[in-house]
């Protein structure tokens, strides 16, 4: 038996700052993540240690309620060592401006990405909104104020 799954529509407008601008894609019928590439008029030389916000050449308009969430792609972080800094960086529904990917490279080479190349992925994804909620006191739990490494290992 196989799950449903939901669709939304994402306007993209498409921004004449050069460079390909292609279109978001799923690589295969079961992928989370839509493939980002890069619009760029000129290869950009990412060198160890260096970052740069890359331009994708598009703008989207999300549906109330939801974010496109930017992930790095595993394939160019194993080979390259390059990732998304702020991962996974969040464009909000409100947002209009141009879709930006901040890689960063942490592998030990320096990385070339081309215009059109795939650099990230796109997941569109439901928000849930939080009440923030002063109290005087937290209900009790095992954990308790454990922090990092304080359930072990194993």
């Amino acid at each position: 038996m196989s799950a449903s799954r939901s669709e939304v529509t994402v306007r993209i407008l498409r921004l004449g700052n050069g460079g390909g601008a292609s279109l978001p894609a799923y690589a295969s019928e079961g992928a989370a993540g839509a493939d980002l590439a890069a619009a760029l008029q000129t290869p950009l030389t990412l060198k160890p240690g260096e970052r740069a916000l890359v331009p994708t050449g598009l703008a989207v308009e999300l549906p109330d309620g939801f974010e496109m969430q930017i992930r790095p792609r595993s394939g160019l972080a194993a080979r390259h060592g390059v990732t998304v800094l702020n991962s996974p960086g969040t464009v909000d529904s409100d947002y209009r401006g141009e879709v930006k990917v901040l890689l960063i490279n942490l592998g030990a080479e320096a990385v070339t990405i081309s215009d059109g190349e795939r650099i990230a992925q796109a997941v569109i994804a439901p928000v849930t909104r939080a009440e923030f909620r002063l109290v005087d006191a937290l209900s009790g739990s095992v954990r308790g104020e454990g922090g990092f490494g304080s359930t072990g290992r194993k």
